[in-house]
């Protein structure tokens, strides 16, 4: 048995390049692991995939892609065994937070461990751009650019571990959806991706949440004005800066003052469905 931590993530800018042949986009993102998690337990059984999940809104069949993920592994390298997977479920689903790629990766980096598969982190990455693109990043985590469709990481420098506020409303999101009425033509405010890593590798916390940039915003806010009204909210409680993460719709605030970030975080959870304390982190 092997237990493992599934962090959730958010986008510091996300950007969208063009549409390519396949129908997937070329993307441009700066990614940030945070504290909360998941957790993953995986043990050997005798035959088969069985997902456990004390969430009723988490999928025990095929359709959960860590069952996919572990599906590959067996498949893949011929484990004469079945793999139960345990979740304990934090991170808010159909959020924008990677809650599902998250808990995928976890399950391959597990089921490499407890099969003694001896793969390195890099061809770990290579199975799972296979079953959805934000695998590889939550493989590697940390703080890190994000290309291609999401699977070509490079590394950043460590952005200081700040607190964040999570708001999620009371609704999901599809991202199919968002990037099918996404108009590439006419975005007009992009992130300022080389100045975001400038600003990473100075520590300049201030500059990065003043140009948090998230282009997906422009279709996900204007199906929801909820998301506007708590990027306002959480300016007003004290953020330095908040956007939408990923398509939405989770917003986050980053804040430069943990007591400033607690009182906020006492008085939006008694009007919020979901709202979470956590912290950037790049464990």
């Amino acid at each position: 048995m092997i237990t493992l931590n599934a962090h959730a993530k958010i986008n510091l800018s996300l950007d969208v390049l063009s549409k390519r042949q396949d129908g997937y986009h070329n993307l441009k993102m700066i990614m940030q692991t945070l504290q909360l998690h998941d957790t993953i337990t995986i043990q050997e059984i005798k035959s088969g995939i069985e997902i456990e999940c004390e969430a009723a809104y988490v999928p025990n069949n095929s359709s959960n892609i860590a069952y996919k993920a572990a599906e590959k592994m067996v498949v893949k390298y011929g484990l004469d065994a079945g793999v139960r997977i345990s979740i304990d479920k934090k991170i808010p689903v159909a959020a924008g937070l990677a809650g599902g790629s998250t808990d995928a990766a976890a399950v391959l980096k597990g089921v490499n461990s407890l099969f003694k598969l001896g793969l390195d982190q890099q061809e770990l990455m290579e199975i799972g751009k296979t079953i959805g693109a934000d695998i590889p990043y939550c493989i590697r985590g940390g703080t890190a650019l994000a290309e291609g469709i999401g699977e070509l990481i490079t590394p950043l420098p460590r952005m200081e571990p700040i607190p964040v506020l999570l708001v999620k409303p009371r609704f999901g999101v599809s991202t199919a959806s968002v990037f099918k009425s996404l108009e590439i033509d006419k975005i007009t405010d992009r992130p300022k991706t080389e100045l975001l890593i400038n600003a990473l590798q100075r520590k300049d916390t201030h500059f990065i949440a003043n140009n948090l940039c998230n282009v997906l915003e422009s279709v996900t806010a204007a199906r929801y004005p909820l998301i506007d009204k708590i990027k306002k909210d959480l300016i007003t409680k004290g953020a330095i800066g908040s956007i939408m993460s990923g398509s939405g719709p989770t917003v986050f605030g980053l804040f430069d003052d943990t007591e400033v970030a607690k009182k906020a975080f006492g008085i939006l959870k008694k009007s919020r469905n979901d709202c979470i304390l956590t912290y950037i982190t790049n464990d």
